[in-house]
């Protein structure tokens, strides 16, 4: 057992115009509606919309490769940390904002939102892992234009100083894949003005 992670594209508006104690099983629903399940079917990977007719306000991003556990996201943080330092600096400053707007938390990065769901926190219930508004998605998108040119120059430096063979995230190609995948989660809702959550669950 350990802790899973559902990434939501949102829109924002319709969030935020939903009463607070309804906006989490509204979120429920909209990210895994009840249809029947074909237990036979490869498992979900990419954007899952909901199969109902009209327009969207939620989808779902299955990453490849994760199993929906927290743990790879988790291990390229902790990578990210140890190679930081060897980065080039134009690299390291828009990989900074970029993974402390995501899963890297450092001290200086603020909360996530929990008072968006829940109304008051509560300790015993985990937070939110991820929570970006529309603003800020745009500002993820940004530093990810700016990095993804310079993102190559940190092959070597991360199998120097972060490669964890047999791990979560075992090399510099593994670090690419998640980050990439991140980068597509960033442009769709930005593509579409909309924010971004990690839950939980």
């Amino acid at each position: 057992m350990g802790l899973d992670i559902t990434v939501l594209a949102v829109d924002w508006e319709r969030l935020e115009s939903t009463p607070v104690g309804e906006r989490l099983p509204a979120l429920e629903e909209a990210a895994y509606p009840d249809v029947d399940l074909d237990w036979d079917a490869a498992p979900e990977a990419g954007w899952v919309w909901p199969p109902v007719p009209g327009p969207h306000w939620c989808g779902r991003y299955a990453f490849h490769c994760t199993s929906g556990s927290y743990k790879p996201h988790f291990w390229a943080g902790e990578g990210w940390e140890d190679v930081r330092d060897f980065a080039a600096p134009a690299l390291r400053e828009c990989l900074d904002g970029f993974l402390r707007g995501l899963f890297w938390h450092d001290e200086s990065a603020p909360p996530p939102l929990d008072g968006l769901l829940h109304g008051d926190p509560d300790p015993r219930r985990p937070g939110l892992l991820v929570a970006c508004p529309p603003k800020a998605v745009v500002e993820l998108a940004t530093r990810w234009a700016t990095a993804e040119p310079l993102f190559e120059g940190l092959r070597e430096p991360y199998a120097v100083h972060a490669a964890r063979p047999g791990g979560w995230i075992e090399d510099f190609d593994a670090f690419a894949v998640l980050l990439r995948e991140w980068a597509a989660v960033v442009g769709e809702a930005e593509r579409r003005g909309w924010g971004l959550l990690g839950l939980p669950w």
